[in-house]
């Protein structure tokens, strides 16, 4: 369901599933098992600011207390995954210990803001948690990852490969009754990290010996395998019926997409419709069933040559060299299709 920003799995993203495993599983024990230690995790403003309990600042932004938000963070934090495959660990962990800072300031102005001109104290009690990045990170999915048409629904209205986290993250920010002062928070701190505002990018990331060290001892321990198959969409009984109806799948979205911006161009600029432009052929491909070591039909045309750099665009992004050779030859190397069609499987 929610595989629309990358490959399935987990494989260069080992900081990604560190941030699923040990914040999940500390939450789960807290709240079945250690009940009365819940309230060291409490996300107490007003004992930071008159107790100089500092110690809540860490403590109180990490686990979450609610299963509920345990659950939606999980989640958003799985698909976001691909911003670690695509700027590699060290400043994925940059940009979060980025917004985890800034975050945690603009929450003590918001609060105050609200105590001086609304007069309201009880918001000094936040909801606990690794919150505010996974909201920060919406502003780098929003401007860097493509918007891919699914299915139109009344009229303007449309689904893309990426409604459906937009949704998880309005539960998320509909969950608790001050959250939202954590969602504002958070990206407003994700956009002074993404624009490089007062050059928070270069104060705020991780030094090389850190990120050093815990390649050394933690990637091992949370680092998963390369995919070595792809996954079954349909009940294809080989690989080679499988990746064709992986491309048959990519012609339908294509189609999908190219048809509503085409209706869109006409009523906009009336006239009618070049089918042969709104509907060009992908590619010419040809079933190829070995038996007894001969092909039943004749030999497919040779494929298409695609360009290296784009491959190792692509692959720069955590996609294996296979899929990335086949989005470019069914895309006729156009680098944003493929780009569309991987981010979306």
């Amino acid at each position: 369901m929610f595989t629309s920003t990358g490959s399935s799995g987990l494989y260069r993203a080992p900081l990604s599933k560190s941030l699923l495993l040990v914040p999940s599983a500390l939450s789960l024990l807290l709240a079945l098992l250690l009940p009365h230690c819940q309230k060291l995790f409490v996300y107490d403003l007003h004992a930071v600011k008159n107790d100089f309990q500092i110690w809540r600042l860490i403590c109180g932004r990490i686990i979450c207390l609610d299963l509920k938000d345990t659950f939606c963070s999980s989640l958003l934090i799985y698909n976001f995954r691909i911003f670690e495959r695509r700027y590699g660990s060290r400043k994925f962990a940059s940009f979060l210990l980025g917004s985890w800072v800034l975050s945690a300031l603009f929450d003590f102005l918001l609060v105050e803001a609200m105590q001086y001109f609304l007069g309201i104290t009880a918001a000094s009690n936040l909801p606990s948690g690794f919150l505010a990045p996974v909201f920060a990170l919406f502003v780098p999915f929003y401007c860097s990852i493509p918007r891919v048409q699914v299915a139109q629904i009344l009229g303007p209205l449309s689904i893309t490969n990426k409604t459906l986290i937009y949704i998880l993250g309005l539960q998320l920010f509909t969950s608790g009754s001050y959250i939202w002062i954590v969602a504002i928070s958070g990206l407003m701190s994700g956009l002074c990290y993404n624009s490089k505002m007062f050059q928070v990018h270069q104060v705020l990331c991780i030094p090389s010996w850190m990120a050093k060290f815990f390649s050394w001892t933690l990637e091992p321990i949370f680092a998963s395998s390369e995919p070595t198959s792809e996954a079954r969409i349909g009940m294809g009984a080989t690989l080679d019926i499988q990746r064709q109806q992986r491309m048959e799948l990519l012609d339908r979205q294509l189609m999908f997409s190219q048809f509503a911006q085409g209706r869109r161009q006409r009523q906009q600029q009336g006239g009618m419709i070049n089918w042969n432009r709104l509907f060009p052929p992908l590619r010419q491909r040809q079933n190829i069933n070995y038996q007894g070591g001969r092909q039943s039909e004749p030999a497919a045309p040779p494929p298409l040559e695609v360009s290296e750099e784009q491959v190792a665009r692509l692959m720069e992004m955590g996609f294996s060299r296979g899929d990335a050779l086949e989005a470019l030859r069914a895309s006729n190397n156009d680098l944003n299709v493929a780009t569309n069609f991987l981010l979306q499987h």
